[in-house]
């Protein structure tokens, strides 16, 4: 699953799921029980489940998916999608936050040049497009006390140099922080691995970036999925980056699911992360493996396994 399709299916989703919200509609925490035995005990790592991932129990309002969530045991967020949602939906979501005491994790800056060549030509027009759309971060992070958004720089642009086009990134991403660095935002340049015209493939390129732009709002999102698709060797390189990387996401390979399903083994690694002190949110940003109420409790059952890992 690509992270375009996240985001699309957040911007779907937007106006039916928070009409009408009932925060009655989440699913009774004994059921999930059976599955958990540990239903509404807190994580030792913050995960950060998405709009859908429990929507058969908790219904299609994403308020009362956020409830459901926090009565499993989860205390922060993810929403993409969250900067293209109408303003009074953004500002519902930011008080139901508040009110269970949980974090919202990432959403996108997104003007809408991300899946295209765009800030690596050096145009004006895509810096002037950067600009503003992190501007518009600003306001709607207020709303919701989120701390961290994604940026994606775009893809190639073949007919420069490398060492161009990582001059043009370093350039967008400083006037980019700042904007963020006085409101103590971060963005958070994620690598990834959809297509090999993105222009950021490997965490060391991202350092390199983070490095020269040398700002506390210029750091990296490591995708544990998409990292292990480009160059494994997933703690080395961590630790490699290690105080560059402000937020964490989370899915198996092959087929990006839930922990316990591909090659990757994910208790070794939550367990590196809890020893190294990491207290960031870990974003959920994958599918379930298995439809259905089953499936979602298999999500929930996966993170206790996988996070019990101090016995």
């Amino acid at each position: 699953m690509k992270r375009i399709e996240f985001l699309r299916n957040s911007f779907i989703a937007t106006g039916a799921a928070l009409a009408g919200s009932s925060l009655s509609a989440a699913a009774a925490p004994s059921e999930s029980s059976l599955a958990t035995g540990l239903a509404g005990k807190t994580f030792n790592l913050d995960y950060a489940p998405h709009q859908g991932m429990f929507a058969n129990h908790a219904g299609k309002s994403f308020l009362d998916q956020i409830q459901y969530m926090y009565d499993q045991g989860f205390r922060s967020i993810e929403d993409n999608g969250y900067l293209g949602r109408p303003i009074e939906e953004q500002k519902k979501i930011g008080d139901l936050l508040a009110k269970l005491g949980m974090r919202m994790g990432v959403f996108v800056v997104d003007g809408g040049d991300n899946w295209k060549t765009s800030l690596t030509t050096g145009k004006k027009e895509f810096k002037d497009k950067f600009v503003e759309t992190c501007k518009q971060s600003v306001e709607a992070a207020k709303r919701c006390n989120a701390k961290w958004m994604t940026v994606v720089p775009g893809f190639y642009e073949r007919k420069l140099p490398y060492g161009n086009q990582m001059a043009n990134v370093v350039d967008a991403m400083r006037a980019g922080a700042e904007i963020f660095e006085p409101h103590g935002l971060i963005m958070v340049l994620e690598t990834l691995s959809d297509t090999p015209e993105l222009f950021l493939q490997q965490t060391h390129e991202t350092f390199n970036v983070c490095k020269a732009v040398n700002s506390p709002s210029c750091k990296i999102l490591y995708d544990i999925y998409h990292m292990q698709k480009t160059e494994g060797n997933l703690i080395v390189n961590m630790d490699r980056c290690w105080d560059e990387i402000a937020y964490i996401q989370i899915g198996d390979n092959p087929g990006r699911k839930e922990p316990t399903t591909g090659e990757i083994n994910y208790k070794n690694l939550f367990k590196h992360l809890y020893n190294k002190g990491y207290k960031g949110v870990m974003g959920m940003e994958h599918g379930n493996s298995k439809g259905g109420k089953e499936g979602e409790l298999r999500v929930i059952q996966a993170y206790r396994e996988s996070d019990d890992f101090l016995s």
